[in-house]
């Protein structure tokens, strides 16, 4: 028994040193201390291609600095005052006593993005919503006071407006570009610290929210883990080389938190209702005429299609425009305008980026075949 365990010993030493001698034989006779950065080259080319499973090939780590200082230049901080109503004395003894409380103003902060240098800044409606001033404080710590330009409820988006000029400005992005698992960061004030940034990824596409209160909304969110909280809302969501992909808008939480799931609006709405505010002064949103569902399976077998997966048309207007180009109840929406759509939210953002009288050519499934179906909104 000791002789073995004595024999394993000396085996276990002699093959270290062996492997030891070998791999520093090896090392030194592979790159020579006076080898070129051409025969060094050359030589990690051949072992790689030789002996791959020796090396761990290292990759870049994701470096978002040159776009986190760009863009945090173009965030601003938003501060809204509301100011105290006079409230009447509820009783003759609050009149008497001074009992009634002293009304007093309200504050909300948010945060915006300038998206030109001449003054206009995209921020959240509810960052603004019956705001009666508006103050922006730029990252120069510059301030001024902001003007109303357009809210649009809807989207959650608004623009407000600075008496300034050369401002900088974030580069617009294609939110459509997006992949799922890409880099982004979120660029904001939560919590009034002021030019907070985040990183975190895409995780998901096409979001909407329980709608408990009935109001018409559009919604295709972009999820994001990248953290976010209260003064966030209108910040600047950018990708890895610095576009504007999203604004910053709400958050999932039990306790007003971040808890893992924020949300943006994506740039390609915003894009389109803040051009409708400049130009038209108000939101012109564009509407197919049609009642939608998601699909399931239920719907699938139904419809005679093998996916899961488009817009169910579950009902049609009568002469509206959908009707009228020839939409049927039951067809399955796959493409507006050869943007593919998955679901409801999808839909409502492709549409939302069109005006009332342009046309859009609308790809559907019917028992079983295609067609494209040119549609005049």
């Amino acid at each position: 028994m000791g002789k073995k365990l004595l024999s394993l010993i000396l085996t276990g030493i002699v093959s270290a040193l062996v492997g030891y001698f070998a791999a520093t034989w090896t090392l030194n006779r592979r790159i020579p201390a006076d080898a070129s950065s051409e025969e060094v080259a050359a030589i990690v080319a051949a072992d790689k291609k030789s002996a791959p499973q020796r090396r761990v090939e290292v990759k870049e780590v994701a470096n978002f600095s040159d776009a986190a200082e760009s863009a945090v230049q173009a965030v601003v901080y938003v501060k809204v005052t509301q100011k105290a109503r006079y409230q009447q004395p509820n009783s003759i003894f609050d009149l008497l006593f001074g009992f009634a409380q002293t009304p007093r103003d309200q504050v909300g902060l948010g945060s915006g993005v300038i998206i030109r240098p001449d003054g206009y800044i995209v921020t959240n409606n509810h960052v603004i919503a019956g705001a009666d001033v508006i103050e922006v404080t730029l990252e120069n710590n510059q301030v001024y006071p902001a003007k109303l330009v357009g809210t649009d409820p809807a989207t959650d988006i608004a623009l407000i407006k600075i008496d300034a000029e050369d401002l900088p400005t974030v580069p617009i992005g294609n939110s459509d570009d997006l992949r799922l698992g890409e880099w982004v960061l979120a660029i904001g004030s939560p919590y009034d610290l002021r030019s907070t940034i985040t990183a975190g990824i895409v995780s998901a596409k096409g979001r909407s929210m329980p709608n408990y209160d009935g109001q018409y909304r559009v919604e295709s969110f972009i999820q994001t883990d990248a953290a976010v909280n209260p003064g966030n809302s209108g910040g600047a969501l950018v990708n890895a080389a610095g576009e504007l992909v999203g604004i910053n808008t709400s958050i999932i939480s039990l306790t007003g938190s971040y808890a893992g799931y924020s949300f943006a609006v994506p740039v390609n709405i915003v894009s389109k209702v803040v051009d409708d505010f400049i130009e038209y002064g108000a939101v012109q949103r564009a509407l197919l005429g049609i009642n939608i569902a998601d699909m399931t399976a239920q719907l699938a077998a139904q419809a005679n299609v093998s996916e899961i997966d488009g817009v169910y048309v579950a009902g049609v207007q009568k002469d509206g425009p959908a009707e009228k180009a020839g939409i049927l109840v039951g067809d399955v929406i796959k493409e507006i305008n050869l943007n593919a759509v998955h679901n409801s939210a999808g839909l409502q953002e492709q549409l939302n980026r069109l005006r009332p009288g342009e046309k859009a050519v609308v790809t559907v499934l019917r028992d079983g075949k295609q067609h494209e179906i040119i549609v005049t909104l």
